[in-house]
């Protein structure tokens, strides 16, 4: 069936089309959550009931069209309301990570000067209390738990949609002649940014809505599709992508309960399509090749046959259109002994993941292709709304991004930057139109992302261009290759290289600790910690020997010739992360400037003195 009404210009006009379509179709909905350990759809009827009742509470409430309400909360269906509520006025959402401290937010909120703010909990809560004071816009404030106490100029989300049931009693009307045009500003979406303070990016109704219709011509979903979502709504990934397109479907969005239950709600709510991040399968590929490990010689004979089947059936498809008939055969013993089994963990329905947000190692991508998972990488950012480029269900290529999707223009600067043309361009930066000259230029905006177009049109993310590395010897390095090498094994959670204006490389690496501890454990080696760990002789051979294997693969000035490990991982809480899992190279690289810096001295000094 593919798109509810594929004619729509502005989001409320998705919206409403969809709610249209299934009035009165009960068995139908678009949102399920868990309760008491079991999922719970929410009806297309009651979820529309309370999307008009909040929305005449915020228009009766002084929100105009194209003022700013800001959203401050994890992924739940009260953001999903939130949002098509403050669209359908003519508002313009304002995303928020809800890990983001109390001056980030308050820094967000004066730069936009948001009208309103809604957030999850009293957590979140406490942080616009602590804020308010330095914000005289902001006026209305609304939590989506129940709050047990009183506090002054704040409603809890079912009080807010109480008054809103009770104005549009009274005043049926006051929700007419909204007027909302496609080039009007939707959402200004605040950039992490792994540099400097955040730049909020416009996105018109235009921009998101011709995303949305590019991204289903290729994904061709239906209302019997449904997918499990987890990632932050706050970020245009998981909102294009994972919520307006799968809504617009009539498909079903199931919430996830936390990052630590995806597994088992894969398994409860089998869905059919999965937008996520390539951390996730490092840990999938790790959970199961630890389950092989763990049952009997001739069980991991059989998978290690059907891995290998399937990487030759692949490849002979993708070098022949097709496979022959003993390689078919094998391939279809394969699918009952083990891939069936394995699909069977993400719910037995899968048709396929979609990865984004960061680059997916080419390995990653192949081996759950062998094992007969598809995985559709794409490129895109957040000033693209974001999806420029996917690959294709009928023909993917790992170590690319894909074509461009359609009405997107590419080109390749002299230089090697990715420039992009199309009606998913940004409209620029909030107040700030010199950030915004900077990057759209002659009508094409520039990603600050260096790649290559093979003669299929399919793209290949070469690097970040503000992430080249140039030696003290004036050497222009990619680490990103480097870094996917290192990467590829099984002993490594993250790795970064260093070397700008340095005379070589070096890593430092984040272990992964759970397969070090099984090693340490078969080694009969004894450590009370993470840090012990990584000192001990045996471990630091293992990386020893895996940058020797690595520079064999490289030029000379690419070589890593030295690494430190670190005992504790990059994550978001610690400042070393984007909300949607960047590494942050320069914070990490000024938390571990001592490290670093010794770790150069003594390879000088042993340079310098041969």
């Amino acid at each position: 069936m593919g798109l509810i009404n594929p004619g729509f210009q502005t989001l409320p006009e998705l919206f409403t089309s969809v709610f249209n379509h299934y009035r009165g179709q009960s068995s139908k909905f678009p949102f399920a959550r868990k309760i008491n350990g079991v999922y719970e759809p929410i009806s297309y009827s009651a979820f529309e009931k309370d999307v008009n009742s909040f929305a005449a509470f915020l228009k009766q409430n002084g929100i105009k069209a194209k003022e700013r309400v800001a959203i401050l909360s994890e992924n739940r269906p009260g953001w999903y309301l939130s949002d098509m509520a403050i669209l359908n006025i003519g508002a313009i959402n304002v995303p928020l990570y809800p890990s983001l401290p109390a001056n980030q937010i308050e820094y967000i909120l004066s730069n936009c000067s948001a009208k309103g703010i809604i957030v999850s909990n009293m957590l979140q809560l406490g942080k616009i209390l602590s804020i308010w004071q330095n914000l005289p816009e902001l006026t209305l404030v609304v939590v989506m738990n129940r709050l047990e106490e009183t506090i002054e100029d704040v409603l809890d989300l079912n009080q807010a949609k109480a008054r809103g049931e009770k104005i549009l009693a009274e005043k049926p009307w006051c929700l007419e002649g909204v007027p909302v045009e496609p080039d009007d500003v939707a959402t200004i979406i605040y950039t992490s940014g792994t540099t400097g303070l955040p730049k909020g990016v416009m996105l018109t109704h235009r921009n998101i809505c011709e995303n949305v219709k590019s991204c289903s011509s290729i994904m061709r979903l239906d209302e019997s599709d449904c997918s499990l979502s987890f990632l932050p709504l706050s970020h245009a990934y998981e909102r294009t992508g994972g919520y307006y397109l799968i809504f617009s479907c009539g498909a079903a969005i199931y919430l996830a309960e936390s990052i630590e239950t995806i597994s088992l709600n894969m398994s409860e709510a089998r869905p059919t399509i999965i937008f996520t991040v390539p951390r996730l399968f490092d840990r999938i590929k790790m959970g199961i090749l630890k389950q092989i490990s763990s049952q009997s010689a001739i069980k991991q004979k059989i998978f290690y046959w059907a891995l290998k089947t399937g990487e030759k059936y692949h490849q002979e498809i993708n070098e022949k259109g097709v496979a022959g008939k003993l390689l078919s055969a094998k391939h279809a013993l394969a699918e009952k002994l083990v891939y069936k089994k394995i699909k069977n963990k993400f719910g037995g329905r899968l048709r396929y993941f979609v990865s984004g947000g960061a680059a997916l190692p080419q390995k990653i991508g192949e081996f759950f292709q062998a094992l007969d998972i598809s995985i559709l990488e794409g490129f895109g950012l957040t000033e693209t709304s974001p999806v420029t480029h996917v690959n294709r269900p009928e023909k993917i290529k790992y170590g690319t991004v894909g074509p461009a999707v359609e009405n997107v223009q590419v080109m390749i600067a002299e230089d090697g930057e990715i420039l992009l043309k199309g009606p998913n361009i940004m409209k620029g930066y909030w107040n700030d139109e010199a950030a915004t000259r900077e990057v759209i230029r002659d009508g094409w905006f520039h990603t600050g992302d260096i790649g290559v177009i093979d003669r299929d049109g399919y793209l290949k993310i070469t690097d970040r261009k503000k992430h080249i590395i140039v030696t003290s010897g004036g050497k222009n390095i990619a680490p990103m290759p480097i870094e996917n090498l290192i990467s590829d094994s099984s002993y490594v959670d993250q790795v970064i290289v260093i070397g700008e204006k340095r005379p070589f490389l070096i890593a430092l690496i984040v272990p992964e600790f759970n397969k070090l501890k099984e090693f340490a454990a078969a080694e009969g080696i004894q450590a009370a910690s993470n840090k012990e760990l990584i000192e001990n002789k045996s471990v630091q051979q293992i990386f020893e020997k895996l940058l020797r294997t690595v520079s064999r693969q490289l030029a000379t000035h690419e070589k890593v010739r030295k690494f430190l490990l670190v005992e504790t991982a990059f994550t978001i809480e610690s400042g070393h992360m984007t909300p949607t899992m960047k590494l942050k190279r320069k914070e990490i690289s000024a938390r571990y400037a001592s490290e670093i810096d010794k770790v150069y001295n003594a390879l000088n000094m042993v340079y310098n003195s041969e």
